[in-house]
């Protein structure tokens, strides 16, 4: 029947539901939409902090802070979007409105730009609208894709890599339009990309018909999307009014990571035997990614004030002048790593699958954890040996390098690891636990990136700011170097977590 699905969210009708070899259409419509999602987001990730410096006149530890509060708040946002999504609207359908209430979140960005409360509402409407996108597009792909693990590493990959097209076009395209027809422009720019993505996901929208969650095979009822508007206009007045007061956003975002927890360990709790074990290695491979976005946070905040401030815009080769960045810019460098990382990974993937010879999750993530570890040190050293106040942008195209490969090994399968180890019951609402946690660790991001906050960059010297940023590169190369060692340590009890999950699962 077209209204029941299977514990996968897929119709079990034989003519409706997705056979193996009919997986890949559903995949590439869920694909497109998040290209073009990612495309909004990143271009106005690219010039927030840069807007609010420049144009809205703030300090490197206000703006930086605030980032801070609106990453921990978008992030945090998709445990509740998780929760529609299992259980009142529907992942397909929540994804839908998560898409169209973020492409107006941007398009408020730009016809309000030029003051700090219009700055508040409209990320206020841009965090509940990733609240509502965000896990429901991991949680399609999970859908798609569950029961088959070997496959499910490799489509979380692509569409890892898939994602940064988006973001990729929209870092290098945002700040010249931001440049040559100014800041609203540039913002509205981001929710035009993202409502061609909403309108392309209706053309195409029979591909996915027969996939969902339960709520998305029954009508909705007409109370139940009165109650989640009206909850989502609730939520982004009292959102716009944190993010206007410091004080209470600092008390929030550390509750928020403590109910995180609080809820984990009620579900442990209440999860079967055999459940456990693999709950405990997704606890622990989370915290991995949370740690990761501590280091991720520095790409927004402080290494983007170093390419401002520290960073020389004009690459140069065998003394000839090739082309030139902006500080917002420098950012793109991350997605086009990954772009060329990830056929590299795929390809390493399934020649060792071939011979048997996988490494686990968690041995990846000690092998991003040694990759951050590269970058910052690589900055770093550059800070150290730079012969002026003014580094090479060589040496940030070079840096992303390890940063972006990490970030495939690390991010791009937490995800995977929830679709391993999570009872499906419940596999959207963790998905929405995991991106707090992560929202958390952007928060104490900004904070490691205000050791090199600047309250009056004019009135210090290139040289001053550029011993500043070096001495925080060097913490967090450090901060890195321990991590790896650390979780390269736990690899043994993590294994046998891995048997005890694998032989509980068996019939």
């Amino acid at each position: 029947m077209a209204g029941q699905i299977s514990e996968t969210g897929v119709a079990p009708s034989p003519t409706s539901g997705p056979r193996p070899q009919s997986r890949a259409p559903a995949f590439h419509v869920v694909l497109a939409i998040e290209i073009w999602e990612r495309f909004g987001f990143y271009g106005m990730q690219a010039i927030l902090l840069l807007y609010m410096i420049q144009k809205l006149g703030m300090r490197d530890a206000q703006a930086n802070m605030l980032w801070g509060s609106f990453a921990a708040m978008t992030y945090a946002a998709p445990v509740v979007g998780g929760w529609l999504g299992d259980r009142v609207l529907g992942s397909r359908r929540t994804m839908v409105v998560g898409g169209i209430v973020l492409a107006t979140g941007y398009l408020l960005l730009g016809a309000l730009s030029g003051t700090a409360r219009a700055l508040f509402v409209s990320m206020a409407v841009i965090a509940v609208g990733n609240g509502l996108f965000k896990p429901n597009s991991c949680n399609m792909v999970n859908i798609i894709y569950r029961g088959q693990d070997q496959k499910l590493d490799v489509a979380f990959t692509i569409y890892y890599m898939s994602v940064n097209i988006g973001s990729t076009f929209s870092l290098f395209l945002v700040p010249l339009v931001q440049q040559y027809f100014g800041w609203a422009a540039a913002f509205m720019f981001c929710g035009a990309g993202l409502l061609l993505g909403v309108g392309g996901y209706f053309i195409r929208q029979r591909r996915l018909e027969a996939i969902g969650t339960a709520p998305d095979f029954r009508p909705l009822p007409w109370r139940h999307g009165l109650l989640v508007a009206g909850g989502a206009g609730v939520v982004i007045a009292l959102m716009a009014r944190v993010f206007a007061s410091t004080s209470i956003q600092g008390v929030l975002v550390v509750a928020s990571g403590m109910v995180i927890i609080l809820v984990w360990m009620t579900v442990y709790a209440r999860a079967a035997a055999h459940e456990r074990p693999g709950l405990r290695i997704m606890y622990l491979l989370t915290f991995q990614v949370a740690l990761y976005f501590v280091f991720y946070q520095q790409m927004v905040t402080s290494l983007t004030l170093f390419a401002l401030r520290n960073v020389g815009k004009d690459f140069t080769l065998l003394g000839v002048r090739l082309f030139s960045m902006s500080a917002g810019q420098f950012q793109a460098f991350n997605p086009l790593w990954i772009m060329l990382g990830t056929p590299l990974l795929i390809t390493a993937y399934n020649w060792l699958g071939r011979r048997r010879a996988d490494i686990s999750i968690a041995g990846k993530f000690v092998i991003g954890f040694f990759c951050v570890t590269l970058s910052f040190l690589a900055w770093w050293l550059s800070t150290v040996l730079s012969p002026s106040a003014y580094v090479s942008p060589w040496v940030m195209l070079f840096g992303y390098g390890p940063l972006s490969i990490g970030e495939l090994m690390i991010n791009s399968l937490g995800l995977a690891a929830i679709a391993r180890y999570v009872p499906a019951r419940i596999s959207a609402f963790m998905a929405g636990c995991y991106y707090v946690l992560i929202g958390f660790a952007m928060y104490v991001g900004s904070i490691v990136a205000n050791m090199a906050a600047v309250d009056n960059a004019s009135g210090l010297d290139a040289a001053r700011t550029l011993m500043i940023y070096g001495g925080l590169f060097r913490t967090l190369a450090f901060m890195a170097g321990a991590a790896t060692v650390v979780f390269a340590l736990l690899l043994p009890v993590v294994r046998r977590w891995e048997g005890a999950s694998i032989g509980a699962r068996r019939p």
